[in-house]
């Protein structure tokens, strides 16, 4: 049996992964593919439990390293138990978030700086990545919006200063210039629809190509 596809989609505040996930999953279930959906900080009940760590509290909780140990504690339960059988099985893996927003938040939003990011993920995960990453990319100011109006009680990255997600951007176009054969940015600016059609072109595209 083939090993399944790992595609994750990556973004700031607001992006629409969450959205563009569930649309994805249902265009590549009528390709004929099999496909579950799942997310980070999470994914599996001992990931769920960090999560609520993370994303609830005041917004200097944590600093940046603290961050990303329980990111990686998190992320090494959600891989072994849920993402890895999940690929053995052949089937195709939709995460909304994954290494790369611990690079863009942490590394890049919280100034920790590469190497400890790295660092971390040869050690908890043997360097273990997706096969695509897409990348939706939106104006910072415009991506707060979008989220504020969610509402929640999971708004502890929304209260850190302007400063931090614009540093958070530039993170996420960075990771995408170091590993263009795997990332892909994507305009989020438009509709759902738009977007969708964006999004789902690359992720045809590679897949037809044998890149995915």
């Amino acid at each position: 049996m083939a090993r399944g596809l790992f595609i994750t989609l990556e973004g700031g505040e607001g992006s629409g992964k969450s959205t563009q996930s569930k649309r994805l999953q249902a265009r590549l279930e009528a390709e004929g593919q099999s496909v579950i959906i799942t997310r980070e900080p999470g994914g599996s009940p001992g990931a769920e439990a960090i999560r609520s760590l993370l994303v609830t509290g005041a917004a200097d909780r944590w600093d940046g390293m603290t961050e990303a140990f329980l990111l990686f504690a998190a992320r090494r339960d959600h891989v072994e138990r849920i993402i890895k059988p999940a690929l053995d099985r052949g089937t195709t893996v939709i995460c909304d978030r994954f290494t790369d927003s611990t690079m863009a938040y942490q590394g890049y939003g919280h100034n920790l700086g590469r190497e400890p990011v790295e660092q971390l993920n040869r050690i908890a995960l043997n360097d273990f990545k997706p096969d695509i990453t897409l990348i939706l990319d939106l104006a910072v100011e415009v991506g707060l919006k979008r989220a504020v109006s969610r509402g929640g009680d999971e708004l502890r990255y929304e209260d850190m200063d302007v400063a931090f997600h614009h540093r958070l951007r530039e993170g996420f176009i960075d990771i995408a210039k170091r590993d263009p054969n795997r990332c892909h940015v994507i305009d989020a600016t438009g509709s759902e629809d738009e977007v969708s059609n964006r999004l789902q072109g690359v992720v045809l595209t590679a897949v037809k190509s044998g890149n995915g």
